[in-house]
């Protein structure tokens, strides 16, 4: 992310190019733009008209679409919210090298993506696919197995990392008992991350040859 923010001037920058980047036909109001980078309102603003001069993203001053919101008991409802918002502008000439920089140095498959993970409970295997390897088609991006999960601290973590790279994280989290479970009756989803690309970053419980 350092070489990143020297490049394009600052964080906040670095994160709304990616939300646009890896959503290239999603018009995004501000609030919304604010609340997926988790950057303030004020600096969402200021990097929006820069890049809009810049031809990077184009202003849409009528825009409608359905915005999911928690209501009462954490009920998940949407509604429809009309307003001016942003779109990617698919015409800009230098659009493929910059989501190329912009995802492939996203986050890497390396030791500091598990160590994000250190407080969440007692981890056996930890599996990196998906973004994290530029496997667009991954079913699954991130698996996390161990004892004592604590699935809180796991979703506080998967929002920070979707904050920077502006993509929603597919993860399966597993108590160590129930992975091994339905990875001896071959469960579907452990075998579509395990018999295709993926990064095992840890593995405790010797699920992966030697």
């Amino acid at each position: 992310m350092d070489t990143l923010i020297a490049l394009f001037g600052s964080e906040a920058k670095v994160k709304i190019l990616r939300l646009f980047l890896f959503n290239p036909s999603t018009p995004f109001f501000l609030k919304e733009i604010a609340s997926r980078t988790q950057v303030l309102p004020r600096a969402v603003n200021h990097e929006l008209r820069l890049l809009e001069k810049a031809d990077i993203l184009i202003k849409k001053r009528q825009i409608s679409k359905e915005v999911m919101q928690t209501g009462k008991a954490d009920k998940i409802t949407s509604k429809k919210i009309h307003g001016i918002g942003y779109v990617l502008n698919t015409k800009f000439p230098y659009l493929d090298p910059l989501k190329n920089l912009l995802t492939i140095t996203s986050l890497q498959a390396d030791e500091s993506l598990a160590k994000r993970f250190t407080n969440a409970g007692r981890i056996k295997l930890f599996i990196a696919s998906g973004v994290f390897i530029q496997n667009w088609d991954s079913r699954v991006d991130l698996l996390v197995v161990g004892d004592e999960l604590n699935l809180a601290k796991i979703e506080s973590v998967i929002k920070g990392i979707e904050a920077e790279i502006g993509k929603e994280i597919a993860y399966s989290a597993f108590e160590t008992q129930d992975f091994e479970y339905r990875y001896g009756i071959h469960d579907r989803l452990v075998r579509d991350i395990l018999d295709y690309p993926h990064v095992t970053l840890l593995d405790r419980l010797g699920i992966e040859p030697q």
